[in-house]
C-alpha cells in the first residue's frame, strides 16, 4: 500500500495510525518528491516516562520507518528496500515537544544506484537529530538500510546467465 499512495495520504494514515497516534507522534510533513519528511513527538502523559520527560521508546519510534520510506520512493518499484539496523543516542532529556526532520539529497539516491547497479546489496546509513524547538538535542538515531535492485524477470527466449 505504500507504494501506492501519495506522500499527502501516507502522512495523513500515519497520523490515524494506533502506534503513532496514542503516543503522540504527528507526521507534519511529507515532500511531494518523497526527498523529505518532518515528525513531531508531543510530550504527553501517556509518553512521559519516570522522569516526566520523552519516553526513550517514543524516540525512536518517530524516527523508525522514515529513511526506508523515503529511499523506497525515491528508488522506485525496482527495488527492494528494508531495515538492517538502528542505533540510538539519547542526549539530553525530552522536556517538549521534539521534532526529526529527515533530507534524502539527491546524491545520496544516485550513490545507492550506482552499489546496487551490478545487482549487490547495498547496507547504506541514515542519521537524524531529535531536536526540542529551541534547537536543544535530545538524541540522535542512526538506521541502516538493506538495499538491493529487485531481479528482472527473463525476457522470453533467452536464457539466463545461470542456465
Amino acid at each position: 500500500m505504500a507504494r501506492s499512495v501519495s506522500p499527502r495520504t501516507l502522512g495523513r494514515l500515519m497520523r490515524w495510525w494506533p502506534p503513532y497516534r496514542f503516543a503522540g507522534i504527528t507526521v507534519l510533513h511529507i515532500a511531494e518528491d518523497w526527498s523529505a519528511a518532518r515528525v513531531r513527538l508531543r510530550l504527553g502523559r501517556l509518553n512521559r516516562n519516570l522522569f516526566g520527560t520523552q519516553f526513550g521508546g517514543s524516540l525512536y519510534s518517530m524516527c523508525d520507518p522514515f529513511w526506508a520510506l523515503l529511499v523506497l520512493h525515491r528508488l522506485g518499484r525496482g527495488y527492494v528496500v528494508w531495515d538492517k539496523a538502528a542505533e540510538i543516542e539519547y542526549v539530553s532529556p525530552g522536556r517538549s515537544d521534539v521534532f526529526a526532520e529527515f533530507r534524502l539529497t539527491e546524491d545520496r539516491v544516485a550513490e545507492i544506484r550506482a552499489a546496487t547497479a551490478d545487482g549487490a546489496k547495498a547496507l547504506p546509513w541514515f542519521d537524524c537529530t531529535v531536536e526540542a524547538a529551541d534547537g536543544t538535542v535530545v538524541a540522535r538515531v542512526r538506521k541502516q538500510l538493506y538495499v538491493r535492485r529487485k531481479p528482472q524477470p527473463s525476457q522470453p527466449g533467452r536464457t539466463s546467465p545461470d542456465s
